[in-house]
């Protein structure tokens, strides 16, 4: 009987899909805040004289100090050499503070107040403060967001290895689909109830600290099933008990020597470059292609995730059971390819076809992300793999915080055409086609990258193909 407590947590199914839903409670707090001001663009234009260029400045300010700083890459190595417990923490604290600051920034009145850096006698920049101090929290919450999703990933390998993997990678990433659906469905509504941009930053700051809440809980029997973990290793012969080989620098080297790491990493790059990018400004796109309303323009964008939930995981089951896993990252870069095409032909603009195309896209998202998270295990071993994902998230990051930046600057350099009237103000109008190509165009690559890991996967043998199950 004492034996069977004992072994409680270690080898519960209950105590598994429990350090599930925890983490995934954690994720999903901290993604509600990422797209939060997505929905709020024409808003921050309207009351806070924001512009395009400002507006993709801010949103870039995501990957700021994961990219600059190397945050990233040091959060994984802390992940791989301290754990998850201490690393999840951390995580969350930043998302809170970075929340904090965004919203200080975003419901404060600077004035005319403008921050600049001049070196050596030349002006490296000059933004508005309220923008500077938006973009400066924005970051902060990056790196946490970020550090968490790559300590939740890791989680998921050590809980579920052996069993149900990509369904639960599948459920981990639905969680964050669902935050961002949130985001979106309420970002808008509670803005216009209060009257501002900034007041569903408040409520998002709440969230977090349940999230909080969940993760400790997580920390308790994380810890409790190391200990059982640790007793039966010390039960065994000595030459049956085997420690973990421990993470050392030196092993970020074989990692970039694997080339199926760097197909995953662009694909990775490339194939989110053409989704959350998009996302930031698709609300507009819904507005002034399609001439739906700003509350509607909302609800139809909450469609992706809302896809994404319900897919992902049958998508990461299908691979548990049946394999075929760089075949369903394939088939999601091009169905990718193919929406943003459409939502690039001037004629297609009847409102209906945009949920189409919504619904399509989010059968892309949830094809490649289903199976590729749940990859990387295959071709990096275990105590390496919170560096390898740091690794992948950083490059992402280039993506996500470089394609914003290029998209507000092609916005407003080529494709201003006048305005329109949004909600009773007169707002700038943007033809969209030259955003949706770029976009399309990264699907193309992606596609490339995906069908080169599938090559290199029948030449190296990782098992992409197979199931994640063991019999």
């Amino acid at each position: 009987m004492t034996e069977t407590l004992r072994r409680k947590i270690s080898s519960s199914p209950v105590a598994r899909w429990t350090v599930l839903a925890l983490v995934s409670l954690t994720m999903l707090t901290g993604y509600i805040i990422t797209d939060i001001m997505a929905p709020l663009k024409t808003m921050l234009e309207q009351q806070n004289g924001w512009n395009s260029a400002e507006y993709g400045i801010f949103t870039s300010g995501y990957g700021l100090f994961n990219i600059f700083l190397v945050m990233l890459i040091i959060g994984g190595i802390i992940l791989d050499k301290i754990g998850p417990r201490f690393t999840g923490l951390l995580a969350v604290v930043l998302m809170i503070i970075g929340t904090a600051v965004k919203y200080w920034a975003i419901s404060s009145d600077f004035g005319s107040g403008v921050v600049s850096l001049t070196l050596f006698g030349k002006q490296l920049f000059a933004l508005k403060s309220q923008v500077f101090f938006a973009t400066f929290g924005f970051a902060i919450f990056g790196v946490g967001i970020e550090m968490i999703g790559i300590t939740a990933t890791k989680i998921v390998v050590k809980w579920f290895t052996g069993h149900s993997l990509a369904l639960a990678m599948g459920l981990n990433v639905a969680a964050g689909r669902i935050g961002t659906a949130i985001s979106t469905g309420f970002a808008l509504p509670v803005a216009k109830y209060f009257g501002n941009p900034y007041q569903p930053l408040l409520l998002c700051l709440l969230a977090l600290c349940i999230g909080l809440m969940a993760y400790l809980v997580f920390v308790m029997m994380d810890a409790r099933a190391d200990k059982e973990r640790a007793i039966e290793r010390s039960a065994l012969p000595e030459s049956s008990a085997s420690e973990e080989e421990k993470f050392r620098i030196a092993d970020i080297w074989s990692i970039f020597r694997l080339r199926g790491f760097w197909y995953i990493t662009l694909l990775c790059l490339l194939f989110y470059s053409a989704v959350f990018p998009f996302l930031k400004y698709a609300t507009e796109l819904m507005i002034m292609k399609f001439g739906v309303s700003s509350a509607w323009a909302g609800s139809i964008l909450s469609l992706i995730p809302i896809g994404n939930m319900i897919m992902t995981p049958i998508f990461g089951s299908i691979y548990d059971h049946k394999g075929r896993g760089a075949t369903i990252m394939m088939i999601g870069a091009l169905l990718l390819v193919f929406v943003h095409l459409l939502f690039a032909v001037p004629a297609l603009n009847a409102a209906w076809m945009a949920v189409v195309l919504m619904l399509l896209l989010g059968a892309a998202f949830s094809l490649v992300p289903s199976a590729m998270w749940a990859s990387v295990p295959k071709i990096i071993s275990f105590n390496k793999l919170g560096t390898a994902y740091s690794l992948i998230f950083y490059i992402q990051n280039i993506g996500l915080s470089g394609v914003p930046l290029l998209i507000g600057f092609v916005l407003d350099r080529y494709c201003r055409r006048g305005e329109i009237m949004v909600d009773g103000v007169m707002t700038t109008n943007y033809d969209y086609t030259i955003p949706m190509l770029i976009f399309a165009l990264f699907g193309i690559m992606s596609v490339v990258f995906a069908w080169l890991l599938k090559k290199e996967d029948a030449r190296k043998g990782y098992g992409l193909e197979k199931p994640n199950i063991e019999s």
